[in-house]
This record gives C-alpha cells, sequence and structure tokens, in this order.
C-alpha cells in the first residue's frame, strides 16, 4: 500500500516551516484536526507504552493565561490549535497494567499470556526516576515528530515550540495533579500572508553530509 507518492512527500516536507506568524482568522477544520489526533494516536513508543497525554487547548481565556508564560510568543494566541505534548512522571507498575488491560482488550489474548512482556516492562522501569521520566521525555518528541509530519502532508502549518515555562504550564493546567509534566508545544493552523520566515529558504546540510551508508 502506498497512498502517498514520493514527490508528494518530499514536496510537503520542504513546504512546511516552524511557522512564526498564525492567521488567527483560520480554524483547522474538524475532519483535519480528527487525521491529526489520529497522528497523534499512532505514533510509536517503546514498548508502546505510550507514556504521555496531549493536551489541547483551543480556549483563548486559557491560552491568554498561557501567553506570558511562553514569553509571549504570538503562536499561542493565534495557532487553530495548541497542542502540550506533556509526559507521564514517574511511570511505573500502574501504567504498565493499564497497558497491558488494553492489550487484552485489543488483541483478544490473556492477561497470562503477556506475563514475560510485563516482566521486561517493568524491568526497564526500575531505574532511577530521573532516568525513566527522561527516557519518557523521548518518547514524547517522537509523538511531535509525528504530528508535524502529519499536519505537512494536510497543508496545515505547525511549530514546534520549547520556549515557555513548562512548571507554569503544569500550574495552570492542572497537569501535576494528573500526574503529567509539560514537555513540549505543538502550535498548528495556517500561516499569516504576512509571515516573512516563510520567504527565508530552507536550509539543510547536504544529504551526504548527514546520511552515511554504513559499511564493515
Amino acid at each position: 500500500m502506498k497512498p502517498v507518492n514520493n514527490d508528494t512527500i518530499v514536496r510537503q516536507l520542504h513546504w512546511r516551516y516552524a511557522t512564526k506568524k498564525f492567521d488567527p482568522s483560520r480554524k483547522i477544520g474538524p475532519d483535519d484536526w480528527q487525521t491529526l489526533e489520529q497522528a497523534l494516536i499512532y505514533a510509536p513508543s517503546s514498548y508502546g507504552l505510550q507514556p504521555w497525554k496531549f493536551f489541547v487547548v483551543t480556549d483563548p481565556a486559557v491560552r491568554a493565561k498561557l501567553h506570558p508564560v511562553s514569553w509571549n510568543q504570538a503562536q499561542i494566541l493565534d495557532a487553530s490549535h495548541l497542542v502540550v505534548f506533556a509526559v507521564k512522571k514517574n511511570l511505573g507498575a500502574a501504567d504498565v497494567d493499564r497497558y497491558l488491560n488494553r492489550i487484552a482488550e485489543v488483541r483478544g489474548v490473556s492477561l497470562e499470556s503477556l506475563e514475560a512482556f510485563k516482566g521486561h516492562m517493568l524491568s526497564s522501569l526500575k531505574k532511577p526516576v530521573e532516568e525513566v521520566n527522561a527516557w519518557c521525555t523521548r518518547q514524547v518528541y517522537i509523538a511531535l515528530g509525528f504530528f508535524l509530519s502529519a499536519a505537512a502532508m494536510l497543508g496545515i502549518d505547525a511549530c514546534p515550540m520549547e520556549g515557555f515555562q513548562p512548571d507554569r504550564y503544569d500550574e495552570i493546567l492542572g497537569l501535576t495533579k494528573l500526574g503529567y509534566g509539560a514537555t513540549v508545544l505543538g502550535a498548528a493552523g495556517y500561516r499569516a500572508a504576512n509571515d516573512q520566515a516563510v520567504k527565508l529558504p530552507k536550509v539543510r546540510f547536504k544529504v551526504e553530509d548527514v546520511v552515511a551508508n554504513v559499511k564493515v
């Protein structure tokens, strides 16, 4: 199955850029947004554990509170949708059990048949909590990549953002009490006509400078 041709993929990835100015009058339609949500759902993670949650902020009042703790960046207010990619803090046995229950439900298998898999996951979680949290955080960035790529395929603009105060986001959105921590943002919508950044040529190293074919 090859639903998208090679030229389309390359063209859309070249077309996308980290949008600096969004058109606040344009909103992502419900069908396209549902597709972006599905892209997040299908993002891979180690063991398939999905140590994350995606908090979608569209309420202008909430955005107004987040704006000053995001270094007053315009995307926070003007993008159609703002996604807060949050990591599940202190992942533990309860999270593993929740995932195993979901596997049993979806695949129609017994929990007993998953005991070996459970052991592998629990062994990974025996590391110091700081290491586990860091490991989970890296998984969240995989989901961000899926989100940005899917948006590009749909002709939707997006901007990954780390310029914000995570602790204040946790406080404003009540993430800490839910066991999550804001990690990175994804603003999505449509570029403003006067966004000067779109006129800048995309600067990337040549393929041979960053892709190495290893031979033994």
